[in-house]
């Protein structure tokens, strides 16, 4: 049963795995290690649950990755590039991925779960070990700076061209 199940999902564990660590390669091994727990895993009480219980792992796995790899911290080029550009570029349109990636994790995380991985709020609150309530204020919070970030792209391009 679970077997099966990480096979009809297994692009959506990806994405949320890749919405952490932005590495194919990472994610790919999120993705595995996450199967290999809930395969070895007595923790599924109720196979009703099973979605929200493998998300559950799969966020946790992702957290601990990247507590691992905080510890040490390799740059590529690209990254360089990316974070210290030589000249600035001013682009019309906005990059979700990108200001997705500025949000804080508890924020970003509600916002994955419930958007693009199309989860109820209740699934995002079990998957995340939150009040309702809480998941609710974060995707508020989550929604309001993805916002003044969109306005503030649109304001530095009508002051840039105007």
């Amino acid at each position: 049963m679970i077997a099966d199940y990480v096979m009809q999902n297994k692009e959506n564990f990806y994405r949320l795995a890749y919405s952490y660590v932005q590495n194919r390669e990472d994610a790919l091994d999120i993705v595995q290690d996450s199967i290999q727990k809930a395969i070895t895993s007595d923790t599924l009480k109720d196979s009703n649950a099973l979605k929200s219980w493998f998300y559950k792992i799969v966020v946790h796995t992702s957290l601990d990755f990247l507590r691992r790899r905080k510890k040490v911290t390799v740059l590529d080029d690209t990254t360089i590039q990316l974070h210290f550009p030589s000249h600035k570029d001013h682009y019309r349109d906005i990059d979700l991925e990108q200001a997705l990636n500025q949000l804080p994790f508890q924020y970003r995380s509600v916002i994955v779960l419930r958007y693009f991985e199309d989860l109820k709020i209740e699934e995002v609150a079990e998957v995340l070990d939150l009040n309702i309530n809480t998941v609710k204020t974060r995707i508020y919070k989550a929604l309001k700076i993805l916002r003044e970030h969109i306005e503030d792209i649109d304001f530095e391009e009508v002051s840039h061209n105007g």
